[in-house]
């Protein structure tokens, strides 16, 4: 699938001031834009996860700043990437001002555009909805990796972007407690479209033994 040159021109790069604010003002309004990166791969954002520093246990940065999560601490508008579970990456929207460590988790796209890179990236699944549903599916579909956190979404200095095309976020969107913490899940900080195919869930399972995002 190809986008053409005349409809990548009208999509807009969020500016910075969009992502400085409360990443759980930010999450929802993050659906329905578009992830691109500069090889002409782009993902509808459906899903999203807000995670509030100091204020949530289940955030990375809850306890300060260290060599993994300094990005969060940094400007808003710029990507946070990690690994987890010893085998995916994962990226996020880093949020708020300077030293607040606040960001939001993509979890989910619907390609929208180069979805043979990202077949190829992904080991070429049977179906187009495991292109990208799931952050760590997300990330690989996407070639993230280590390399790219910190990546500015408002300049796109590493060839990734956040755009936006003229749809709005959807005015009932899902809101739910995350997905695969133990800590902080009484907080309903998960947004995702309603009954979207490449939702990674329709609602949070219980969480791992062991998982926890800190």
């Amino acid at each position: 699938m190809s986008t053409p040159a005349s409809t990548v021109k009208r999509w807009k790069t969020l500016p910075r001031a969009f992502y400085r604010r409360d990443p759980r003002v930010v999450a929802p309004e993050l659906l329905n834009k578009l992830l691109v990166r500069d090889d002409g791969r782009a993902g509808r954002i459906v899903e999203v996860e807000a995670y509030a520093g100091s204020e949530d246990p289940a955030a990375h940065s809850f306890r300060g700043r260290t060599a993994r999560n300094a990005t969060m601490f940094g400007p808003a508008g710029h990507l946070y990437v990690y690994f987890t579970y010893g085998m995916h990456w994962c990226a996020n929207a880093v949020c708020g001002e300077v030293g607040e460590g606040y960001g939001v988790l993509l979890r989910a796209i619907e390609p929208v555009a180069g979805v043979e890179l990202m077949r190829a990236a992904r080991g070429h699944p049977a179906r187009e909805r495991d292109l990208g549903s799931g952050p760590g599916r997300l990330g690989q579909a996407f070639g993230i990796t280590r390399e790219i956190d910190g990546a500015d979404l408002v300049t796109g200095d590493r060839g990734m972007r956040i755009v936006s095309d003229g749809t709005p976020p959807p005015a009932d969107a899902i809101a739910t407690s995350r997905i695969g913490i133990r800590h902080g899940i009484e907080h309903l900080w998960r947004w995702h479209v309603p009954e979207h195919v490449h939702v990674s869930k329709t609602r949070p399972g219980p969480p791992p033994a062991k998982a926890r995002r800190t």
